[in-house]
Formats: structure tokens, C-alpha cells, sequence
């Protein structure tokens, strides 16, 4: 990746044991893996990463682009990192977020997390995934046959990240 490709040049590099960016270039999830595994060897007993794709919606969606505030973007992404680095007992964490256009199967967002246990590790990944994808100002526009929308935040999203903040806890399933 070069330096044209990301957006947000000095968040190039982690904070410490947090990493945010919103960039243009394809996310290399491999990079991040590897990020949230290096030089924490035998304190970590759990990273977990998530990947968000471009669906294609059974034919419906063929090319998504998003948007966003720049300045406004990178300061609430590594806000929501903080807080949950905050909540629970994290050794790194990481929230990489593409924008621009993408195609089906695109990666859109990759979030994850480093701690010495794995309930942390999922319950940080997922509370962290659900604040990115409702709070970070970013705007999606889908493309397909039909042609093109500009697409709100689903209801289950929202709900998904209102649970992290009226309980203090994840919801038992």
C-alpha cells in the first residue's frame, strides 16, 4: 500500500497497541492478523478479526461505494477503539475501514482484537464491529440492475449496537 492509497496517511502506522484507518487501497486482512499477533507472543490467548464483505445480494448489488467525513471519521473510529479497550482487558486492537468503490466480495472493514482470554476477545470484536458500523460517519450507496441507492442504517444494526450501550454487557443467547 502506498501512501496515495490511504486516506488518512499518519494513521499509516498503529497508536501503540490500537490501529485505525480509512483508506482506498484493498485491506490486506493478512497485515491485520498479523498486526494483532506480533510482539505480544504468550500474553494473548485469543485474537479474533472480523471481515465485512461487499454482498452481492444474490445479483441484486454489483458494486457498493462509501463515503465519509474525513477528520470526523478517523477521531470517532479510534474513540470507539479506546472505549472498548476501556471495557475490556484488550493487548491490541484494530479497525480498518475502506471506502471508495468496491465490488462483490470486497473487503469493506476488518476489526479485531488481541487479549488473554477469548470471551474478551469475541464480546470486544463484536461490540466493536457494531459501534464501527453504526456510528463512524460513512455514507454507502449500492449499485445494481435497477440502479443506484443510497442505503440507511438497517434497524438490526442499530440494535445490534445499542445493546453495548444500554446494558454495559452483551445480550445472553
Amino acid at each position: 500500500m502506498t501512501m496515495a492509497d490511504t486516506i488518512s496517511s499518519d494513521l499509516n502506522s498503529p497508536d501503540g497497541p490500537f490501529w485505525h484507518r480509512i483508506q482506498t487501497a484493498p485491506i490486506d486482512c493478512g497485515a491485520a492478523q498479523q498486526w494483532l499477533s506480533a510482539d505480544i507472543v504468550g500474553a494473548a490467548g485469543a485474537t479474533v478479526l472480523f471481515t465485512g464483505q461487499v454482498r452481492s445480494e444474490q445479483g441484486q448489488v454489483s458494486a457498493l461505494s462509501l463515503e465519509h467525513y474525513p477528520g470526523m471519521s478517523e477521531k470517532v473510529l479510534a474513540g470507539l477503539i479506546r472505549e472498548v479497550a476501556q471495557r475490556w482487558p484488550l493487548l491490541r486492537a484494530l479497525a480498518w475501514h475502506r471506502v471508495g468503490d468496491m465490488g462483490a466480495g470486497d473487503a469493506i472493514v476488518v476489526v479485531g482484537v488481541a487479549a488473554a482470554h477469548r470471551q474478551a476477545a469475541f464480546e470486544a470484536c463484536s461490540c466493536l464491529m457494531d459501534r464501527v458500523k453504526t456510528e463512524v460517519p460513512l455514507w454507502k450507496k449500492v449499485s445494481g440492475p435497477d440502479g443506484s441507492d443510497w442505503v440507511d442504517a438497517r434497524d438490526a444494526d442499530l440494535a445490534a449496537a445499542r445493546r453495548w450501550h444500554d446494558s454495559g454487557e452483551a445480550d445472553e443467547r
